[in-house]
């Protein structure tokens, strides 16, 4: 029995079978990624929204502070 070469043809059937698995990998991949990126511009949102409600309370307590005096504090 002799080992004959597959043909032109069935070489590239062959190869076109491998791009079109490798093809599905990076879909399913990209997906996922895709997956993951929204996930975290939910994250980066919401840290946004909280940076922007302390810095909110943060200036309303700084509006409730006395105001500095126009001596200076290390004479008494």
């Amino acid at each position: 029995m002799s080992a004959t070469a597959p043909s032109p043809i069935d070489q590239i059937a062959e190869r076109v079978e491998r791009l079109l698995l490798r093809h599905e990998e990076v879909q399913r991949t990209n997906s996922l990624l895709q997956q993951e990126v929204d996930a975290l511009t939910r994250e980066r949102d919401a840290l946004r929204t909280r940076l922007g409600t302390a810095r909110a309370r943060l200036d309303a307590l700084l509006e409730r502070l006395p105001a500095e005096s126009s001596r200076d504090p290390a004479t008494p």
